[in-house]
């Protein structure tokens, strides 16, 4: 019987990030994806490449839910970019129908596409449905400043003292990602399991963000879990995964690159 992982993620029309990378990452670990979409995002090469957003109507969001529960059994899950309030509470009620093993929640809090009130309101929901869900939640240097609500982020200790807090919104597990964005040469990222912290440490890779890093570090947990690997091996599993993605990225015609591996 195939090991299933299941994500409910955004599509991102590029192929680099989004629902694509995340079902590309489980395919690559073994496991056999299954993808509820939540909204789609298509950026417009006749505008510098700007952001386009599209929710998905929560009803066909729900029944894709429905489908993909009813079809198989599932008990691993990706939480992904969900864009908006009324996503976020059809997901969150969805998820309470059944018990789950784990769910990893990667918070995605705003797209470029959205409007600054819509993107706060939803940031709201995802605190109070879907992190408290979480046994694993991923936030990048910026989402880990917003739920924490510290001022800045720019050093290990602020790293540890960010997930602590975020920890206090629920979720078991705080993996806090320092990526491009922290000083020095590594790319730092702390766990932090409710009593101790873990720090995980790697070269960078350049100084650019790469596309779908984010996306495919989370999805790469989610595979790990699925295969019944505990967390903290799966978190380090998928930051070598994500570093080699880094290392291979992929360039296109679009002003960023994708994560990408080598054969």
């Amino acid at each position: 019987m195939s090991t299933i992982a299941y994500v409910i993620a955004g599509s991102e029309a590029t192929g680099g990030a989004g629902l694509q990378a995340d079902l590309k990452t489980f395919e690559r670990l073994g496991v056999y994806g299954v993808g509820t979409i939540t909204c789609i995002v298509s950026f417009d090469p006749k505008a510098g490449w700007g952001h386009r957003f599209v929710p998905i109507d929560s009803s066909v969001i729900a029944d894709q839910i429905e489908v993909a529960t009813a079809a198989h059994d599932l008990d691993v899950v990706k939480i992904g970019m969900l864009g908006t309030p009324a996503t976020v509470e059809t997901v969150a009620a969805s998820l309470r129908l059944q018990s789950w093993r784990h769910v990893v929640v990667d918070p995605v809090l705003i797209c470029k596409g959205q409007e600054p009130g819509a993107a706060l309101d939803t940031d709201n929901a995802l605190r109070r449905e879907i992190l408290p869900l979480a046994t694993v939640v991923t936030p990048n240097l910026f989402e880990a400043q917003t739920l924490s609500g510290m001022d800045s982020i720019t050093s290990v200790d602020e790293l540890g003292e960010a997930a602590k807090r975020i920890a206090d919104l629920g979720p078991r597990y705080v993996v806090v990602k320092g990526g491009a964005g922290l000083p020095g040469d590594e790319a730092v990222d702390v766990v932090y399991d409710g009593s101790e912290l873990t720090v995980l440490r790697a070269s960078k890779v350049g100084d650019e963000r790469v596309s779908g890093a984010g996306c495919v570090f989370a999805a790469a947990i989610t595979a790990e879990l699925a295969k019944g690997t505990d967390v903290l091996d799966a978190v380090a599993a998928a930051k070598d995964f994500a570093h080699a993605g880094i290392v291979g990225r992929v360039t296109s015609n679009a002003p960023f690159a994708a994560v990408g591996w080598h054969d």
